[in-house]
């Protein structure tokens, strides 16, 4: 008799591992409209298959763009913002955070190695509060739900916030804080490996059939990637707009004043999901009465707060040094949505 015990067991372990997918969730969501209020089915299937196919077009550009960059080994331009004077490096730390081509896992070893090699904690926090805050396919997806003002203030918040965070720690560690920040090296044998800190960019990646292979790979994940995710995305804006009574979100997060304003950065930290489900989920907010102001810190602290963005200073950095992470995210992040109001008033 045939052992049917071993492929059983592999077909159990693919059908859990879809149950946690974001497909499975978007099923759930469909099949809960359909049995609880099924008249809204249709309309919440055409709401977000419509956003979808709007930002198809951006989210296109951001997967080959993110794969070019890849492919040519691109992020070690981002190294070399780590070397010179203290000053110089946080700038630099600062701008390429929003630019750094990296998948969260990387982040780990790319700051332990710069860590190791001395570079100050400075410069790595203001890596590190703009490096979740936005990149190339966060910037147009962004565009795509909020429009280029919003996305565009975003990535200026990005940078001014890296700015923020790597001078405010430089002026502690001046004053003898954080003389040893670091934990004992963390293992990253369960990440993906991280990028190399030497070695130049080919721009012209398509001379190379390894690096053609990299762009190819690149391309077809990071699409199901984004397509997962901005799927369930819209999903859930479909949902907020039909079910959420716009008076309750306007009474809570509508004023433009600084209550409302840090009531949203509380609320963003422990509501965020990822940078691409976030945009669409604000747009549903802002129609229902989210003040512009509020938007922006919502998405900014909930992006610092993020778990991969949590995790890459907590492995690596002791409990004083993430509550200061985490400090100068939020009040940042309430500093930018109160100058993204008093702008647009």
């Amino acid at each position: 008799m045939a052992d049917t015990t071993q492929p059983n067991a592999n077909g159990l372990r693919t059908v859990s591992a879809w149950l946690k997918t974001p497909w499975a969730v978007i099923v759930a969501i469909l099949l809960a409209v359909a049995i609880l209020d099924p008249d809204n089915l249709g309309a919440t299937i055409t709401f977000a298959a419509g956003a979808l196919a709007h930002t198809s077009q951006y989210i296109l550009f951001a997967v080959l763009l993110l794969a070019y960059l890849k492919a040519t080994g691109a992020e070690v331009m981002v190294a070399r913002a780590f070397v010179g004077r203290e000053v110089r490096m946080i700038m630099l730390a600062a701008l390429f955070g929003g630019l750094a081509p990296f998948c969260s896992c990387e982040v780990i070893p790319f700051i332990a190695g710069l860590l190791a090699l001395g570079a100050p904690l400075s410069a790595v926090m203001a890596f590190w509060l703009s490096s979740p805050l936005i990149d190339p396919p966060t910037l147009l997806i962004t565009a795509a739900a909020l429009g280029w003002p919003f996305a565009i203030a975003k990535a200026v918040a990005a940078v001014s916030l890296g700015l923020f965070g790597g001078f405010a720690v430089k002026g502690m560690m001046q004053r003898g804080a954080f003389s040893n920040p670091l934990k004992n090296t963390p293992d990253n044998s369960g990440c993906c490996c991280g990028p190399t800190l030497d070695g130049t960019p080919q721009w012209k990646f398509w001379t190379e059939a390894t690096r053609r292979a990299k762009f190819r790979a690149e391309f077809l994940t990071n699409a199901l990637f984004l397509l997962k995710w901005m799927a369930l995305a819209y999903v859930l804006e479909a949902l907020l707009v039909h079910y959420i009574p716009a008076d309750m979100i306007a009474s809570v997060v509508g004023g433009d004043g600084v209550l409302s304003i840090a009531t949203a950065a509380l609320v963003g930290m422990p509501a965020y999901l990822n940078s691409y489900v976030a945009p669409p989920l604000v747009a549903g907010l802002m129609d229902q009465g989210m003040s512009a102001g509020s938007a922006m810190a919502f998405i900014i602290a909930g992006a610092v707060s993020s778990v991969p963005a949590m995790a890459a200073v907590w492995s690596l950095v002791k409990p004083q040094v993430f509550a200061v992470y985490l400090g100068l995210g939020v009040s940042g992040a309430i500093i930018a949505g109160m100058l993204f109001q008093a702008i647009l008033t």
